[in-house]
């Protein structure tokens, strides 16, 4: 059965172990951010190289969000929050999801089944977040409490923000080692002798 989860961050191994795919998630608390390639590609060097980041992630999220933040006299305000497609950060998550310690990750499309085995064994789930659901998502926006490497343009920069609510996030890979994607596209393989078949009788 699939259930709703309303959780609070940071996420405890118990809190992600209990998640299985297709479940609904709410989360409240600090989540960090960032849309950009290049960004994914200098914490994955910065790992690799044994540089230090500019914040710990360990047993937080990193969910590839796209944002705008504006610099006001009190800091920075984030006027929007829209999902960008993880499949563009395939060759760093496995890399990420183990060395950073993430509890959760997220975007939307899903990741591979390489960072399905990487989140399996490590504790972390993939929330799939609703493509076109920037008005609804945005609702849960508070504060933005810190931005970091700021030479980036500003929905490449790494972001700590405090959310309310924010969902529904669907479990679209789940630290049992159920995927989503992977399920979806075992059906469409198998689907796919029928239907070659019904075009060629079609041609005929």
């Amino acid at each position: 059965m699939l259930n709703t989860h309303y959780l609070n961050l940071p996420l405890s191994d118990a809190d992600v172990r209990q998640l299985n795919v297709g479940d609904l998630v709410y989360l409240s608390g600090e989540i960090v951010l960032s849309a950009g390639l290049p960004t994914y590609q200098r914490i994955f060097s910065h790992v690799n190289e044994g540089i230090e980041l500019p914040l710990d992630f360990q047993g937080g999220t990193l969910f590839h969000l796209g944002s705008l933040t504006q610099e006001t006299p009190d800091g920075y305000e984030m006027l929007y929050l829209n999902p960008t497609t993880s499949t563009r950060f395939n060759p760093y998550m496995p890399t990420l999801i183990r060395k950073l310690g993430l509890r959760a990750t997220g975007g939307k499309g899903g990741l591979d089944h390489t960072s399905t085995l990487a989140m399996q064994e490590t504790g972390c789930v993939y929330l799939s977040f609703l493509g076109g659901g920037c008005s609804l998502l945005s609702q849960a926006i508070q504060k933005v409490t810190a931005v970091y490497w700021e030479d980036m343009i500003s929905h490449y920069r790494l972001v700590k923000l405090q959310v309310n609510r924010l969902g529904p996030l669907t479990v679209g890979i789940d630290t049992h080692g159920q995927s989503l994607y992977d399920s979806l596209q075992d059906q469409a393989q198998s689907r796919l002798p029928d239907i070659l078949n019904a075009m060629s009788a079609q041609r005929c």
